[in-house]
């Protein structure tokens, strides 16, 4: 076939991502849709693969693969500890060689024969029918850390010609200045999430930012709580401690997070989250029933991590969950420099002293009535309880043979993405780089 790269229709795919830098478009949209675009502006791309290292609480990347016969992916990487092979893959990448040698691309023909290949990456790609490999480096501004790797392949006989390694570039350009936008935008969407919960930021990025603004919501309330902590910081030491703090949120806060819920705040060894709900009395039961549900996954969870922590010579993790219902005041309060986005009020107080109780009670989760009346599941009557604060007695409840491991079947937590081939080398964009290959 004779082939060749349409000015015109490159003109508008640049059009296009100028458009999406403007409309503050969120960066997997733009990766599909440049993809997508030069495709059909008849580019021979048979894969494309772009990643970005990001300044974020959470996650060091995210990569998007598009190809032509499979379609598109993304991974979010968490941060992770360098592993030696991971290491050891990405020091003999393309994208290493950009890096070492301060280069912006690197092309490559990728025949058919036996030898053995530059990198090992392209062993695979030959393997997929690919001939030929464009590969890119884009830093958003220099020693930030943060910036774009990625590359073209095609499986055309002949390859790219030079009139779609001049498109590429030119498309390149603009990619970079929407995705840089796109990036610092998801960074402070994302932010916001990881530090205030995902309703909170999405309120605080929408304006709610003067204090005193806010609104009062009905939710149901989780108060949680580990035990002992004074003690297990003294005894297990700094390190141990942090890891011993960690497996507790890793179990208990978690589930909820898991079920739906959003964590406002962590206090020393403890949170607060909520599950907000509408008037209604069916979203207030939904609402209700996914903190219980959730709840006993936490039950689940720690109970697992405590058989390895015992079978490791560590101590169990103790906790206490309270579960309440009620009126809070869902805003801003603090110092006119110094804000905190959470929750507050008589029923946020509640639910604090139903959690002391699971001391008083020896059991994981104490719940009020109001909290109790709508959920599903036998639920064991404790006894009545003046909280302190309060004059009137309240009745608290536990879920039923919740210390003896028959709470049901309950969905397990998600399990961790794995890194890909194409992605998993901009996870080392910053420890790789501080690596140097003179050993080998």
């Amino acid at each position: 076939m004779n082939h060749s790269t349409s000015n015109v229709l490159i003109d508008e795919v640049v059009r296009w991502l100028n458009q999406q830098a403007l409309m503050d478009t969120d960066l997997e949209t733009i990766a599909r849709g440049t993809c997508d675009r030069l495709a059909a502006a008849g580019l021979p791309i048979a894969r494309a693969m772009m990643s970005f290292s990001m300044l974020h609480p959470l996650y060091r990347a995210v990569g998007y693969l598009w190809e032509r016969n499979k379609g598109f992916s993304v991974e979010r990487h968490r941060h992770v500890r360098d592993g030696e092979a991971e290491a050891e893959r990405f020091l003999k990448s393309p994208f290493y060689y950009l890096m070492k040698n301060e280069l912006p691309h690197l092309r490559r023909r990728i025949d058919q024969s036996d030898g053995p290949p530059e990198f090992p990456i392209f062993e695979e790609l030959r393997q997929q029918g690919i001939t030929d490999y464009f590969a890119f480096k884009r830093e958003f501004r220099p020693t930030s850390g943060q910036g774009m790797i990625g590359s073209w392949a095609s499986d055309r006989r002949d390859g790219f010609t030079d009139a779609d390694i001049a498109a590429l570039l030119r498309i390149q350009e603009s990619l970079a200045v929407a995705s840089k936008i796109a990036v610092k935008g998801q960074l402070a969407q994302n932010t916001l999430a990881t530090y205030l919960g995902a309703g909170a930021g999405e309120r605080v990025l929408s304006g709610q930012i003067k204090r005193g603004d806010g609104e009062t919501i009905k939710a149901a309330i989780v108060v949680a709580d580990m035990r002992n902590s004074t003690i297990l910081a003294e005894e297990l030491g700094r390190e141990s401690y942090i890891d011993t703090l960690n497996t507790f949120f890793d179990g208990v806060a978690t589930a909820f997070t898991d079920g739906g819920g959003e964590i406002l705040s962590f206090v020393g060894d403890g949170f607060l989250a909520i599950y907000p709900s509408g008037d209604s009395p069916r979203e207030r039961r939904e609402a209700c029933q996914q903190a219980h549900v959730s709840s006993l996954t936490a039950v689940l969870r720690m109970r697992e991590f405590n058989v390895h922590r015992i079978k490791d010579g560590l101590p169990e993790i103790g906790y206490g969950v309270g579960l309440h219902i009620g009126n809070v005041l869902y805003g801003n309060v603090g110092l006119p420099d110094r804000l905190a986005f959470s929750v507050f009020g008589a029923a946020v107080n509640e639910a604090t002293r139903l959690e002391a109780l699971t001391k008083t009670y020896r059991t994981p989760i104490v719940a009020s009535e109001e909290f109790r009346t709508r959920c599903e599941g036998t639920w064991d009557e404790l006894g009545s309880a003046t909280l302190r604060g309060f004059s009137r007695p309240i009745k608290v409840f536990s879920p039923s043979r919740v210390e003896d491991g028959t709470i049901g079947e309950l969905e397990r937590p998600p399990t961790e993405v794995g890194h890909s081939d194409a992605e998993n080398v901009v996870l080392l964009h910053r420890g790789g780089m501080k690596r140097e290959p003179a050993a080998r």
